[in-house]
């Protein structure tokens, strides 16, 4: 855990500051390892490609002069527009998920808890009640209980206070259950945003944007990764010369991913992907998530389609991937309206009983109407060489 001091010395910029005095092999080493907080640049590419081993040239005298081509610089930027893709789009959906969880979590409680108050002051039911509702609430099932107290309602077995009494109950507790469902959700993705924000790019990902040996790589990794950590501790004590040595991190190497991982996520910009096979239709179900009136089994297997992309409607492959839903669903939750006078709006019109249906009553039959009918049949049986017998007289011609 980073330590209340450790702000005070350790900042992404002196951080930044430290790699960008490194040489050029130990810049572009750091900022492989950290490639989710920082950009390799383009000259960084077309060292990189000028660096590596000439594969035709395995034994005798190397060439003198190395021709850097256009194909070998845009083999290395391809591959590292890859590797950039990947942990730059796993840090902004872990944090997108944290957040959107944060809202939907904080969303739900407070439906649960506007429920509650209803209950409570239009209701009058007692708190005894209400605290073995919420006791209940996470092995109560809503569906069979709201289609028992619709078949009664249907039935004029119940008044319309009573349904919507039981009903705001059962909506209770669907949204306290849901509460405790985005909590664990948002454990999990609190764990997986750490991971997204302190994992450095491993060693063979680095010799496959580089393309050196890897004994090269490791002799090259370890020198300069000491040598980052040597001038990183020399500037903290350089900017901070009263600083006791007590204040100065541990590990210094996890404390700088804990201060990187501050810096804001950068966003990108995605387009629509197919989720849901259309635009329309994805924005309905992240609607209805928002509001908490899609039903639970399709909330879970939709939650995976925009989060892990698992959905099979949607066209998956790593460079076509993006965060389309996610961005979206976090836009609607911004822009859902959260105020207490809201929120009992929409409780009481989801609780509020559908209108019983009236018998229908009978019409008498209007004599225009029956020679109306006689016109089709005669137009349909002429269509199949019949004559119709009421008009003409009946027989064939």
């Amino acid at each position: 855990m980073m330590s209340t001091q450790t702000p005070a010395l350790l900042s992404p910029s002196l951080i930044e500051s430290v790699v960008n005095a490194l040489p050029v092999q130990g810049r572009i080493m750091m900022r492989l390892i950290l490639l989710q907080h920082f950009d390799v640049t383009e000259e960084d590419v077309q060292y990189m490609a000028a660096d590596r081993p000439d594969p035709r040239c395995v034994a005798g005298s190397k060439p003198i002069h190395n021709i850097l081509t256009q194909e070998a610089i845009k083999a290395v930027r391809d591959r590292r527009d890859q590797y950039l893709r990947q942990v730059r789009l796993k840090r902004e959906r872990t944090w997108l998920q944290c957040e959107t969880l944060k809202k939907l979590l904080a969303l739900r409680m407070a439906t649960a808890e506007r429920a509650e108050s209803l209950l409570s002051a239009k209701f009058s039911v007692p708190a005894d009640t209400i605290a073995e509702l919420k006791s209940q609430a996470r092995t109560a099932v809503p569906r069979p209980a709201v289609r028992a107290l619709d078949q009664r309602w249907e039935a004029s077995e119940i008044s319309s206070e009573d349904y919507q009494r039981q009903r705001l109950g059962i909506e209770m507790q669907f949204h306290l259950r849901m509460a405790e469902k985005y909590r664990k959700r948002l454990d999990l993705a609190q764990r997986e945003r750490q991971g997204a924000d302190h994992t450095p790019l491993q060693d063979h990902e680095l010799g496959h944007i580089w393309g050196i040996p890897a004994g090269s790589l490791a002799a090259r990794k370890v020198k300069y990764m000491a040598q980052f950590l040597q001038n990183l501790q020399t500037a903290m004590h350089a900017e901070h010369p009263s600083a006791d040595a007590i204040q100065v991190p541990i590990d210094l190497w996890k404390e700088t991913f804990a201060i990187l991982a501050t810096r804001p996520v950068e966003r990108s910009l995605p387009t629509y992907d197919g989720l849901e096979r259309t635009e329309s239709n994805l924005n309905e179900k992240l609607t209805a998530l928002a509001a908490g009136t899609m039903a639970e089994d399709a909330e879970t297997k939709f939650w995976l389609s925009i989060v892990q992309g698992a959905s099979t409607n949607a066209v998956h492959s790593e460079i076509t991937r993006n965060l389309f839903g996610l961005q979206r669903f976090d836009a609607i939750l911004n822009d859902t309206d959260a105020t207490p006078e809201t929120l009992d709006e929409v409780l009481m019109a989801r609780v509020t009983p559908k209108s019983k249906e009236e018998p229908a009553q009978l019409t008498e039959a209007n004599p225009a109407d029956s020679e109306a009918n006689q016109m089709r049949e005669h137009v349909l049986k002429s269509m199949f060489g019949e004559q119709h017998p009421d008009l003409y007289g009946g027989g064939k011609w």
